[in-house]
């Protein structure tokens, strides 16, 4: 797999910049929400494309959360976890949009989608990614690219998905056992 695609894990001084950026937001400050967005927007999109499946809906709800953000940068609690908010808050819009569109697992769409993925330049690659993500469950893909992409640790995946600790582990490492099989298969 490409480590292009693979966002850094979140340091404490990133989380103080985040919470700073959305303290100056609760101020109206509109630059310091352009400074967020490029920060964050990786995770963002990449937990919401592994919700909805659809690259458009994805970039959808990745506008809205940062118009969420800006409308309610104030009730933010600093926590040091500000990615954690503002992860939940994409979750909550998804499911939302899912609610909406009632079409959310196509996964042809979600192909389509990998296929369009700008970040991920090797065909070898899109191919790998969407057929290990065809094996695995929704809540496996969410609970990957929680921790692998966006750098959670399972506690805080197991509160923001709001599910016991061991079925974070549990799923984690039933996926990561699938896609080590996959990969096996594919090497071959």
């Amino acid at each position: 797999m490409n480590s292009k695609m693979l966002a850094p894990n979140i340091n404490e001084s990133q989380k103080s910049l985040i919470e700073n950026y959305i303290k100056d937001i609760s101020k109206g400050d509109k630059e310091a929400l352009s400074k967020l967005y490029e920060v964050t927007k990786s995770s963002v999109y990449g937990f919401a494309l592994s919700i909805l499946k659809n690259m458009h809906d994805a970039e959808d709800v990745l506008q809205e959360v940062y118009v969420k953000i800006y409308e309610n940068a104030s009730l933010y609690q600093a926590n040091k976890k500000p990615l954690a908010w503002i992860l939940k808050i994409t979750k909550n819009l998804a499911l939302m949009k899912i609610r909406k569109n009632k079409n959310h697992n196509n996964i042809d769409d979600f192909r389509e989608t990998l296929s369009d993925y700008k970040e991920i330049t090797d065909n070898e690659d899109k191919m790998l990614i969407v057929t290990i993500f065809e094996e695995i469950s929704d809540e496996e893909r969410n609970i990957i690219v929680l921790h692998s992409v966006s750098g959670f640790k399972f506690r805080e995946i197991s509160k923001l998905l709001e599910m016991p600790l061991a079925t974070v582990l549990s799923k984690y490492n039933r996926a990561i056992k699938k896609i080590k099989e996959r990969m096996g298969e594919e090497i071959k």
